[in-house]
Parts: structure tokens; C-alpha cells; sequence
């Protein structure tokens, strides 16, 4: 199995900025509630649960770095912590959030999950790109 690096930096295609954070973040909620429609799941009230398709659609779009743990995964951008998610009722139940353990990162399931994880956060990503005024980086 090919190891991807989830944590080294990428390269972002849309300026990090609170408004584009924000706008992101409708978008992304946006997304999670037609996927649980699609699988017949209860309407989420919130972001919880969507760490990794959250984590993977803000490096695609932003760039920077994938960071956490077993609980929880979270961005790095621009020298900031980075979390669509960040008021998620299951990240505040949270002790440690936004630990990180790089380690976690190589574990082949976590691989295979992020891996998984990883076309419909790129699908997300490139409609919410093609939906923006703001010229790409």
C-alpha cells in the first residue's frame, strides 16, 4: 500500500482568508447534509463527525497541512490552526482537540480511511473553487 503524507504542506488554490473560512464552511455543511440524505441518515445539526472530509477539502482548497489525531483531524494553514468543525458539539466534548500525533498518520487503516475519504472531498472542493469570485492562487 502507498503511504500518503497527509501532513506535508500542500499547496492552497484560493487565499486563506476569515471570509473564504467562512464561506467554506456553509459550503461544507452544505455538502454533509446531502450526504446524509443520500444515506438516509438523520439531518446533521452540525459539522460533527465530518473531520476528515472537512480536514481534506480545506488542504485541497487552501493548502497547508493535515493535523490530529484519533478523535479528531484539523488544518494547519499559514502558521494557524485551522478547524471547519471548531464548533462541532462533538469536538467540544472533546478533552484534547487539537492534539497531534504525526504517528497516527501512518497507521494503515487511517490511510485507507483518509484515502476513502478523499474523492468526495475533492469533488466538494472543486464545485465550491468553481463557485468562487476570488481568483485562485
Amino acid at each position: 500500500m502507498k503511504i500518503t503524507d497527509w501532513t506535508s504542506p500542500q499547496a492552497g488554490r484560493l487565499p486563506y482568508t476569515y471570509d473564504n473560512f467562512a464561506k467554506a464552511k456553509v459550503f461544507v455543511f452544505s455538502k454533509w447534509c446531502e450526504s446524509a440524505v443520500d444515506c438516509k441518515l438523520t439531518q446533521p445539526t452540525d459539522l460533527s463527525g465530518s473531520c476528515k472530509y472537512g480536514s481534506l477539502f480545506m488542504q485541497y482548497v487552501f493548502g497547508g497541512t493535515i493535523r490530529g489525531h484519533y478523535e479528531h483531524q484539523y488544518n494547519f494553514i499559514n502558521g494557524r490552526l485551522v478547524d471547519l468543525s471548531h464548533d462541532a458539539i462533538d469536538v467540544g466534548r472533546m478533552s484534547n482537540p487539537y492534539l497531534h500525533e504525526p504517528d497516527y498518520f501512518v497507521i494503515p487503516e487511517f490511510q485507507v480511511s483518509l484515502t476513502q475519504c478523499s474523492p468526495r472531498a475533492e469533488q466538494w472542493a472543486e464545485e465550491f473553487l468553481g463557485n468562487q469570485r476570488v481568483r485562485p492562487n
